[in-house]
């Protein structure tokens, strides 16, 4: 069996996020890769290298340059008949494409898996991520999306796959791009970070958030998160936020400052390797899946924390 992945990139570079899907797809069967997009030909280079890539379809022209899932549907549509499973990574991009993909197909999508048991059973999160389910399906075909954070990443460099351009479809003209604005940082970007440090809303303010956090996290190299309350409070960026309505992290360690520990941010960083939280309060539910626990006064913590890692 073989299995259509659809790349997200940036028609420069392969978001790191693929190379887990890819390793996803390998359980099942052998995988192609599909790269849509405008001038997309070093992605398609990139993609060519990746472990375990047996081919590699290029689908370029303009109406493909900002990833409007109305255009890119009718493509994956048009290449779907030679595939069993077609699958994206459960990123904005994964979650905007995939579900119309599935409904054009008349088929089941599975979300968000986090294992997969065999070739027609997976495992998801439900509940906020508070249990998983075991998902059986008989149908000829499937649409999937599979969390990141779950499977390592496949090999960038040492393959050597075909790349095969195929035809595009025309423009549906269904939806237009506005604009996108990104956020500008030099830190690593908080889906692939080796150490993740969190703030809530016991952090008081923006100000606080950052002077206690941003040393913190300079002092490891780290990536900065949020909780979703520090979010709502305005002392973080929305793409700061961890959790089930936020981005889903599995880091080798997690700092987690003054942060409660709400049922929808643990289901966002509970795959983290090693987790330490930092909260006045003991009985704080983000306790329960801290590896390392600091009860305590966290404007007096950190900062001793900080100087100890800086010298």
């Amino acid at each position: 069996m073989t299995v259509l992945v659809i790349a997200e990139h940036n028609n420069q570079t392969l978001n790191p996020a693929t190379l887990h899907a890819v390793s996803a797809a390998a359980k099942l069967g052998d995988v192609h890769v599909l790269v849509v997009g405008e001038h997309a030909e070093p992605v398609a280079q990139q993609a060519a290298k990746v472990a375990g890539v047996a081919k590699v379809l290029l689908a370029e022209a303009p109406h493909y340059a900002e990833f409007l899932a109305e255009e890119l549907a009718p493509l994956v549509i048009s290449l779907a008949a030679d595939y069993r499973y077609i699958g994206a990574t459960a990123t904005a991009f994964g979650k905007n494409l995939m579900p119309r993909v599935a409904a054009l197909l008349d088929c089941s999508q599975v979300s968000d898996l986090t294992e997969i048991v065999d070739g027609k059973t997976f495992v998801r999160p439900i509940y906020a991520g508070n249990a998983f389910v075991t998902v059986s399906s008989e149908e000829p075909k499937l649409v999937l999306t599979f969390r990141a954070a779950a499977f390592e990443a496949a090999q960038a460099e040492g393959n050597s796959a075909v790349i095969e351009k195929v035809s595009v479809t025309p423009a549906q003209n269904l939806s237009r791009f506005v604009n996108r604005e990104l956020t500008q940082s030099d830190r690593p970007e908080l889906t692939q970070a080796r150490v993740i440090v969190s703030g809530g809303r016991a952090l008081g303010s923006s100000e606080q958030f950052n002077a206690l956090l941003t040393p913190l996290a300079d002092a490891l190299g780290a990536a900065i998160g949020a909780s979703r309350a520090a979010v709502d409070a305005e002392y973080a960026p929305n793409d700061y936020q961890v959790g089930q309505t936020g981005k889903v992290v599995a880091p080798e360690l997690y700092i987690a400052v003054g942060i409660s520990g709400a049922i929808q941010h643990i289901a966002g960083m509970q795959d983290s390797k090693v987790v330490v939280a930092i909260n006045k309060d003991p009985d704080a539910p983000i306790f329960n899946v801290a590896d390392f626990a600091l009860v305590g006064d966290l404007f007096s913590i950190v900062p001793e924390l900080t100087s100890a890692l800086k010298n």
